[in-house]
């Protein structure tokens, strides 16, 4: 083999090549600290996004509540990111250390199938998950009806078909080498499949999310700005009025004004029946205020989504872009920083969702109390 080849000379040099052994024993130590402490923390990364998506996952099939079309979409997300942390990124942890392929082709390919398959599934998905919010805020009642879990399979199995279409090409062009394979990348001498792949995977699905997400930030816009209350002044009691109570009276007194001439009776049944007026349009502005505030932290959150999913992937595929245009232009360090930059966005995907929505927070909370009680 090769490398053995290196090492024999290195066993019949003289004395004194033994004496830069000191020097080269401490960078020998250092390059294997390095080694280990990469190592720790992509697995540590790996583990994180494993679990992450498995609690998501765990929690909507736990909670009847969070079981709906829309949350269809997001468990499916979290499969996918679970894929990426089982599938592809412990067999990358490896690679990237050791910086040499010792898996065989056989392997290598399996797995550069799954890297681009899953993590172009994992952006195909934000696509869907942005396009079914667009429907439901831009034709909220004619989508309500089409809103089905059947209609969300559909979509979600549209995505992977995209995503296997893109990651199939390759294997048609790759030959078996006769010598032992010692790296596994996909060959970016096919600038026609770089360009469609770049393209399929990431550039186009962006331009759609910034697209959609623009329409939905507009649409929200309007929304919002509709259901802000007109009426300068008008105040939150509904939820706290009591019969007979002073705040009642204060409530009602308004009401009152220019009826002091009729019947005590009568007074009171008026008294009874303005209440009852006030409590409703109170308790319909209350509803829409808390309506307006989901739409805005619904738009927060799928800005931050968007914002992440830009910062993960854009130097990864600028970067694959410039390789295949320019041969002396790849650094494996660098390549490794963007590609592990990518896999991140399966870590913080699940973490957005869980933290930006109560309901997902109630039944995780929920699910890990039951979890606690029964170990």
């Amino acid at each position: 083999m090769e490398l053995s080849g290196q090492v024999e000379p290195s066993l019949n040099s003289t004395n004194d090549s033994f004496v830069s052994d000191p020097t080269t024993v401490d960078e020998s130590a250092e390059s294997l600290a390095y080694q280990i402490s990469l190592a720790v923390i992509l697995s540590v990364i790996t583990l994180a996004t494993t679990l992450s998506n498995a609690f998501v996952i765990a929690t909507i099939s736990q909670s009847t509540k969070l079981q709906t079309p829309a949350n269809f979409l997001i468990a499916s997300l979290a499969v996918t990111d679970l894929l990426v942390s089982i599938l592809v990124m412990p067999i990358c942890v490896l690679y990237t250390v050791i910086h040499t392929w010792t898996l065989g082709q056989i392997v290598c390919d399996i797995w550069l199938s799954s890297d681009i398959t899953c993590c172009t599934a994992s952006i195909l998905h934000l696509c869907v998950i942005a396009l079914d919010r667009y429907w439901a805020i831009t034709d909220a009642v004619e989508y309500s009806k089409k809103r089905t879990p059947g209609r969300a399979a559909g979509m979600v199995a549209t995505a992977w078909v995209i995503a296997i279409s893109i990651s199939l090409p390759p294997l048609f062009w790759r030959q078996v080498k006769a010598e032992e394979l010692t790296s596994c990348s996909v060959n970016t001498d096919h600038i026609f499949y770089t360009i469609y792949s770049t393209f399929g995977a990431f550039y186009i699905p962006t331009l759609l999310l910034i697209v959609l997400y623009g329409r939905i930030y507009v649409e929200a816009r309007k929304r919002i700005l509709k259901q802000s209350p007109k009426k300068v002044g008008k105040r939150l009691t509904s939820a706290h009025l009591v019969t007979n109570s002073p705040g009642s009276v204060a409530s009602t007194s308004s009401l009152q004004c220019g009826r002091h001439d009729t019947p005590s009776s009568d007074t009171g049944s008026s008294t009874s029946e303005n209440q009852v007026k006030v409590t409703v349009s109170d308790a319909l502005l209350e509803k829409k205020r808390i309506s307006a505030a989901r739409e805005r932290k619904a738009t927060k959150t799928l800005g931050i989504i968007l914002g992440a999913y830009i910062i993960c992937w854009l130097p990864f595929f600028i970067y694959t872009l410039l390789v295949a245009t320019c041969d002396t232009c790849f650094n494996p360090e660098l390549f490794d920083f963007f590609t592990w930059l990518g896999y991140l966005n399966s870590l913080i995907n699940p973490i957005i969702y869980t933290m930006s929505n109560e309901d997902f927070k109630k039944a995780f909370h929920k699910l890990v109390r039951f979890r606690c009680c029964r170990s």
